[in-house]
Order: C-alpha cells, then sequence, then structure tokens
C-alpha cells in the first residue's frame, strides 16, 4: 500500500487529499480530491502512464471542501469510469457502504466503512489495511491532537466516534486527517494540561515539520489527544466535569473560544 499526500489550499484551508494504491494490481482510490486544479496534475499523468489504475473517489463526507469535487474529477477520468464512494449526501455518490462493510482496492488492500456521524450525520472515517500496514482517514472526525467542530452531532456522538470507533482500531493504525491543523490543536491541548509530556512532544514535532498526515498513530492519539483522553482525571478536572460526554462537549466549548 503507497499513500501519497495531495496538499490542497495550502495557507487557508490546508486540506489533503490522498492517493493509496495497491502496489501488486496498480488499482487506486482517491480520498477527498476536492480540488481538481491541485490534485488533477498529480493523478493524471500516473493514469495516463499506465502506473495506476483509478478505480474510485472515496468521501470521508459531504461538505464541499472534500466532496466538492467528485464531478470534475470525473470529468477528467471518463475512461476510467471511477465509483463514488462515500456518505449519501456526498456530490454525485454511487455507493454508501453500511458501517463495519469492507470492499478491496486491487489485491491486497481491504478497506473497512466507520461511520462516524458528528461533524456531518454522514461522516465516514475509511479504515485500510495491507498485511501490518494500517491506516485510516478521518475527514473531519479526528485530526491530529484534534478533533472537528460537532456542526450536525451532539458531543455524545463524537465520544463514541473518537473514543469507540476509532479507539478500538490496532493502536499502529497510521492517522491521515483532512486537515492540517496539528500546530494549532497542541497549541489548545497545552493550554489544557500543560506539564504533560506527550502534548509536548507533539508541539515539537509541529513546531519542527510543516506537515504532520501519517507520522502518527491511534495509540498517539490517545496520548496527546485531550478529546481521546475524557477520562483522564487531570482532563476531568480543568473542564470541571465528570462525565466522559459532558468533558467532550466543555472540551470543544473551549477549543471553538480558544485563541
Amino acid at each position: 500500500m503507497h499513500i501519497q499526500s495531495i496538499p490542497m489550499w495550502t495557507g487557508s484551508h490546508d486540506n489533503y487529499a490522498y492517493l493509496v494504491v495497491d502496489e501488486a494490481s496498480k488499482d487506486a482510490v482517491i480520498i477527498d480530491p476536492a480540488n481538481p486544479e491541485e490534485v488533477v496534475p498529480v493523478v493524471k499523468p500516473q493514469v495516463e502512464s499506465g502506473r495506476i489504475n483509478l478505480t474510485a473517489i472515496i468521501n470521508t463526507h459531504h461538505h464541499p471542501d472534500h466532496a466538492g469535487g467528485n464531478k470534475e474529477m470525473l470529468k477528467h477520468f471518463p475512461q476510467n469510469g471511477p465509483s463514488v464512494i462515500g456518505g449519501k449526501d456526498c456530490d454525485g455518490v454511487s455507493k454508501t457502504p453500511e458501517h463495519g462493510e469492507s470492499f478491496k482496492v486491487g489485491r491486497n488492500i481491504s478497506v473497512k466503512a466507520l461511520h462516524t456521524p458528528c461533524h456531518t450525520q454522514d461522516s465516514i472515517c475509511w479504515f485500510f489495511q495491507d498485511g501490518d500496514d494500517r491506516a485510516v482517514f478521518t475527514g473531519d472526525t479526528l485530526f491530529i491532537g484534534g478533533c472537528g467542530r460537532f456542526f450536525e452531532g451532539t458531543p455524545a456522538q463524537m465520544h463514541k466516534a473518537l473514543n469507540d470507533t476509532l479507539a478500538g482500531l490496532p493502536g499502529d493504525t497510521k492517522v491521515y486527517p483532512g486537515h492540517e491543523y496539528t500546530k494549532s490543536n497542541v497549541k489548545f491541548a497545552a493550554s489544557v494540561l500543560k506539564t504533560d509530556e506527550s502534548i509536548k512532544k507533539l508541539q515539537a514535532f509541529a513546531e519542527n515539520n510543516k506537515e504532520t498526515q501519517g507520522r502518527f498513530t491511534i495509540q498517539d492519539e490517545k496520548l496527546h489527544n485531550v478529546f481521546m483522553r475524557v477520562e483522564d482525571p487531570e482532563v476531568q478536572k480543568v473542564t470541571g466535569q465528570k462525565g466522559p460526554v459532558e468533558v467532550m462537549a466543555r472540551l470543544r466549548e473551549m477549543k471553538n473560544n480558544f485563541k
């Protein structure tokens, strides 16, 4: 499994699209190619040279900065006819897998749909596995050191998404989020837990690296992501709440108002 990150709108939205290739078959999928102007120049030469066979567009949720490029992408690859796999509200979607449903990319990659409603009700995280190589593409549900806003959902839904669904993945699963928000996320985390060594380590990495996608795992997130530490007594103390859902709600409120 080869994963190529494609940064989009760097300096404003700081999105990522991801090209994932099954090296055995050359079959490939593109995740959230929202800005074709930046994605097509990376993908089209690989398709035209025969290095990859683009079989699908996969979306993490329906927001335009994730699914808004679907129809334009399809125009660029009419001969391939890639399907659009994503939540029910994604532009041009042709297939919405059930929670826990799996499918193959090429010969060796298995993909499992993990429904994580909250940021949007059609949010889906995608767990990819090729042998011992594991990755999860989390859109705007889980960021490195943070999580998405609860635009269409509740604190209880985000708690389930992060601390049940995603926390249940193998600890060595690498995290590929929809945006590069790590610097601002870890700044907030450091304000919550001022002396935490895992957060300090992430802060140092973020200061020295423009890109953090794929560099941290689910196990790392359980250590440096305060939204995945809602049962930690220190986090409870700072938020003034005890129950995990109440802690989640308060953390999100604090982050929304954090400067």
